[in-house]
């Protein structure tokens, strides 16, 4: 059992758990003239994390280790912030945009720390979902610009 590989994991379940939630307070509470976009894009996301959450958590649990599973845990483990309630249109998808930078950085050591302990399955899920995320943030980008 590789314990620096399961918490780079956990904190991807972390940070999804909290994206989750995120994402669906952004789909509930957007308005704006990008409404229908926004909303359809929110759901697509929320949807994502979570089977991206369940895969983790999952892939965790194979390795040995334990997935944080309550809301308090992922808080104190993410390392992105829940939102605040408050967020218009454009601040909403520069959150998630800049969320996913975050989580970008942080995948690739999970993918470094895996490399190392030679664990394929847990380096080709994190490289999956690395890949989805950066088609994510290039259109966000664009949506901003």
């Amino acid at each position: 059992m590789n314990d620096k590989l399961i918490q780079s994991v956990n904190k991807q379940v972390a940070n999804w758990t909290v994206m989750y939630v995120k994402l669906h307070n952004y789909h509930w509470y957007i308005k704006g003239s990008n409404f229908f976009t926004l909303h359809e894009k929110f759901e697509e996301l929320y949807n994502e994390a979570n089977d991206h959450i369940d895969e983790l958590a999952e892939r965790i649990l194979a390795l040995g280790g334990s997935p944080v599973a309550t809301m308090k845990e992922c808080l104190e483990t993410a390392s992105i912030e829940e939102a605040t309630g408050q967020e218009k249109e454009r601040d909403m998808v520069q959150s998630v945009c800049n969320d996913f930078e975050k989580m970008l950085g942080e995948l690739q050591e999970g993918i470094e720390l895996a490399e190392e302990a030679n664990d394929e399955a847990t380096g080709d899920m994190l490289i999956a979902v690395k890949q989805s995320l950066k088609k994510h943030t290039w259109m966000f980008k664009a949506f901003l610009d």
